[in-house]
């Protein structure tokens, strides 16, 4: 018998359409025609958009098997929209898990598309990984806590610890080129500018029908003060916009060192349109994070001129907020001054929460539950003690919620990525673009450390996804160096 395939007659190799003419494919289509009437018939509008929902996400799906680093980026959009989407949509889905499923789907394809070959798990063994992976330990040993009360606020918090460890995992197995880093700042970016100017649509034309009524039941308790609109754009409230859009100016000004030409020209768009989303947000936390943040790139430099300059720079900004008047007309920059005001109301108020805390904490080591402190809790556990103490503050939440013992590990394991990180850039890169691009993100992160402790931003969509990221980007900065005859001239040029 002859095998060699030199000698097949191409001509009597059965075409796409030779395949169509099969008994079981043409019953498998009769089958899906019938199951698509069948659902139109029953459900009618909502049935058509069921078939075309299988449909895009049959083939989304498809596309992310293939290319897994799809489900990454697809992961850092929807980080954006999906928890201010719910103004818009009326369900009781829990809408939040698609972000699960995405990471879910995004580990999946990343085990398949190398499933002929044992996936090479070694680009996460790093230090931060290993950290991540204690933090969820601590994290599932919560429930059980004495005091938790329930499980369903437990896992309303699962982001907390699974999202940390997960995305981590995945940040060091997809981004692992330069080409794929920058496409990470991309993304971000696209969705940074889009936020900014749906913010600045609400300053300009007002809010729509469905953020209005999101105002109408509650949200304008703090979202209108003395009569003006604290922007919150597509994301959940005006807190979490302007420290994001502070976070985005910082990362992206300091990245655009990085580029030239049009791309320059992106990165230090997105930088000042963050940067001026913080203005109109209202925040006044939120300007902790360009003060921390290119206080902390200006330390990075290791340049006695440069870092002069910055302070010097910090010091005129925080004398024009502190000590002068200079357009109070203006009532972002008002409510802004007031965030320097150490008598300011709204800081008393924080620091008595904080005593309220204090003395119920003490014999709680592990706090109160996750998920049982704050306004988030009352869903839950109307009548609870810590559902009536605002928590505010990101660390304050941990403290309520884990106790001192939490707060403790959360703390050193953000101190220990930040600090061995920027260790490494002072002392170990010697390729200056790469030092560049990990301080934007060293900086930023630095930024939200410190704006978090005065608002709840930096476990919330979309900085939490975007910080854990960096933090796993951060902490293997080798793999995006250059070959040193690339960099070793620019270092020449310099001296």
């Amino acid at each position: 018998m002859n095998t060699d395939t030199n000698h097949i007659n191409p001509f009597d190799k059965l075409s796409g359409s030779d395949n169509l003419a099969k008994p079981k494919t043409i019953l498998m289509v009769l089958g899906g025609i019938v199951l698509a009437a069948l659902l139109i018939a029953k459900m009618q509008i909502a049935g058509v958009g069921l078939l075309m929902a299988l449909f895009f996400g049959g083939i989304f799906i498809y596309i992310v098997f293939k290319n897994p680093i799809v489900g990454f980026y697809t992961a850092i959009g929807l980080n954006f929209l999906i928890l201010g989407s719910l103004r818009y949509i009326k369900t009781d889905l829990p809408i939040g898990f698609i972000i699960d499923g995405l990471m879910v789907l995004t580990f999946l394809a990343l085990i398949f598309s190398r499933f002929r070959e044992r996936v090479d798990w070694s680009p996460a063994n790093q230090h931060v990984t290993i950290l991540a992976a204690f933090w969820l330990l601590v994290f599932i040993l919560q429930i059980a806590n004495p005091e938790a009360r329930m499980i369903e606020p437990w896992i309303a918090g699962r982001g907390l610890g699974f999202y940390f460890f997960f995305f981590i995992i995945l940040t060091f197995m997809l981004i692992n080129t330069n080409k794929r880093l920058d496409i990470f700042l991309y993304v971000w970016g696209v969705f940074s500018i889009l936020a900014t100017l749906k913010g600045m649509g609400q300053v300009i034309f007002g809010v729509d029908s469905a953020e209005q009524a999101w105002l109408d039941r509650g949200g304008a308790v703090t979202h209108i003060l003395f009569g003006k609109l604290r922007v919150f754009s597509f994301l959940t409230d005006a807190g979490q916009f302007g420290a994001n859009q502070g976070y985005a100016g910082v990362v992206f000004i300091i990245y655009g060192m990085t580029k030239k030409g049009i791309t320059k020209m992106f990165f230090l768009t997105v930088g000042i349109l963050g940067l001026y989303g913080m203005m109109i947000s209202g925040t006044r936390g939120a300007i902790a994070v360009p003060f921390a943040g290119f206080m902390t790139f200006f330390v990075l430099r290791k340049n006695i001129k440069i870092l002069s300059a910055g302070v010097l720079f910090i010091a005129l900004i925080f004398v024009f907020f502190k000590f002068t008047l200079i357009a109070n007309d203006n009532a972002q920059i008002r409510r802004m001054r007031t965030g320097f005001d150490p008598n300011n109301k709204s800081l008393l108020v924080r620091k008595a929460n904080q005593e309220i805390l204090k003395g119920y904490l003490a014999s709680r080591p592990f706090g109160g539950g996750i998920g049982h402190a704050g306004d988030k809790a009352q869903r839950f556990l109307p009548n609870a003690f810590l559902s009536h103490v605002a928590t505010d503050s990101w660390y304050v939440m941990i403290w309520a919620e884990m106790g001192v013992v939490g707060l403790v590990i959360h703390l050193f394991i953000l101190i220990y990525v930040i600090g061995m990180a920027s260790f490494k850039v002072m002392f170990r890169i010697r390729d200056p673009i790469t030092k560049l691009k990990m301080s934007a993100l060293i900086a930023g992160m630095a930024g939200i450390m410190v704006a978090s402790y005065g608002n709840g931003v930096l476990g919330q969509m979309p900085t939490s996804l975007l910080i854990y990221a960096s933090m796993a980007i951060m902490s293997n900065p080798k793999i995006f160096e250059r070959k040193p005859e690339e960099y070793l001239p620019e270092l020449a040029e310099k001296k």
